[in-house]
């Protein structure tokens, strides 16, 4: 099973995700956090959304809101910006 390895904040609603089998990329959340909902609302703080820290290796935020490691690693990919991490 895929997990996240490391999380980086970028600024904004951006981070970088780096995977247990070394493949990483960046994603922006903004769509996610323009949506509705008491769970997102906290995040549309850029200061709250980098927070963010790993619980098993998913990306977590203190309210309780995570994004699926295998979910987040499809939409990286589908953007084509997927790519092996030079220090994994």
């Amino acid at each position: 099973m895929i997990k996240v390895a490391k999380i980086k904040p970028l600024g904004g609603h951006r981070l970088r995700a780096t995977f247990s089998d070394g493949m990483a990329g960046d994603y922006d959340f903004s769509i996610i956090v323009a949506e509705s909902g008491p769970m997102v609302e906290p995040l549309r703080d850029p200061a709250y959304f980098a927070r963010v820290f790993l619980e098993d290796g998913a990306p977590t935020w203190p309210n309780g809101f995570d994004a699926a490691p295998g979910w987040l690693r499809r939409e990286i990919e589908a953007t084509g910006a997927l790519t092996r991490d030079a220090a994994a």
